[in-house]
């Protein structure tokens, strides 16, 4: 299966994120869609779906964990990429029991 298959969201508020990962990702031949909030995403119908979901830990609203808990009582699997500027150390583990494959 081609990577161009790929569909990767980015959701984030940080408008610098979303547009400089975007970008890097699709220079690996990732399709890429990005979004300001979990709101945002959970409106937006998906033409194809989601291979992954790269999510910002903390967000107004709706956080990236409270996104993660929406998806599941959807059954919306899709596997999670949870990310933070803030450091700390057991942010990580929490994220990893919530289900997402990574916490960076």
């Amino acid at each position: 299966m081609s990577l161009t298959r790929f569909l990767v969201s980015v959701v984030d508020d940080d408008e610098s994120v979303r547009e400089s990962l975007p970008d890097l990702l699709k220079e690996f031949g990732f399709a890429v869609q990005a979004f300001s909030s979990a709101e945002e995403f959970l409106a937006f119908r998906l033409r194809r779906s989601n291979n992954c979901l790269i999510l910002d830990i903390a967000m107004p609203g709706m956080t990236g964990p409270d996104l993660q808990r929406e998806l599941r009582f959807r059954r919306k699997e899709i596997r999670v990429v949870f990310i933070t500027a803030h450091r700390d150390e057991s942010v990580r583990p929490r994220m990893l029991e919530l289900g997402g494959v990574e916490c960076l």
